[in-house]
């Protein structure tokens, strides 16, 4: 049955993004300290078009991470740009460049309608106004019984956590403290919903918690 899988990294203090976040800064001031594991690595480097790289402990994290998805869904925030209505004359097109890593159809939660943007490599960006659950539906109906990726940001992760939706989840725990920002699990309860730990996996700058539905 495919599965609904949310990959993040958080610092130590519960953060998934630093504060002021903008088209300058995506990730908030101090935010890109938690994705400095995985950039040396060579999975990671080889979807970017890169040649060389590392290869240690979170390589297979990531691979595993990387298989069997076959569309993602993820918040306004993260496809990013300015708040509000979409800019018709300079629509924003996402963080990616022109041949984004995903090769898969993207569906983007969102209160401002857009037709679909077709990028290079396989992927397309559909924007979901009728909430969770149908980006849900249309997702796993793009995967054609392959996995869903959830991207986050942490907004919407909390919203399908809440609702008992996530199959599976990957907290890769960076050791940083960020102080202020965006929390995954800021007002989502004392429980995990379902979610158990079942993996941890150290590796050089990052633990790797993987927990699965029960």
């Amino acid at each position: 049955m495919a599965r609904l899988r949310l990959r993040i990294s958080m610092s130590l203090d519960g953060f998934v993004a630093g504060p002021r976040q903008s088209v300058e800064n995506p990730l908030g001031i101090g935010g890109m300290r938690l994705h400095e594991w995985v950039f040396p690595l060579a999975v990671w480097r080889a979807m970017h078009g890169l040649e060389g790289g590392e290869v240690n402990a979170s390589a297979r994290v990531v691979e595993e991470a990387l298989a069997n998805i076959g569309a993602t869904v993820m918040g306004r925030n993260m496809f990013g740009g300015h708040p509000g209505p979409w800019d018709r004359e300079k629509p924003w097109k996402g963080w990616w460049g022109d041949n984004p890593p995903f090769h898969h159809p993207v569906f983007v939660l969102t209160h401002h309608a857009r037709e679909p943007l077709e990028a290079e490599g396989g992927t397309t960006f559909s924007f979901v106004t009728g909430g969770i659950e149908a980006a849900l539906d249309l997702a796993m109906r793009a995967a054609r019984g392959r996995d869903v990726s959830l991207a986050g940001g942490a907004q919407v992760a909390r919203q399908y956590l809440v609702a008992g939706l996530v199959d599976e989840m990957e907290i890769n725990l960076a050791p940083t403290l960020l102080g202020s920002g965006e929390r995954l699990f800021e007002g989502v309860g004392d429980d995990l919903h379902g979610l158990q730990l079942v993996q941890t996996v150290t590796a050089p700058k990052v633990t790797h918690l993987k927990f699965v539905r029960r």
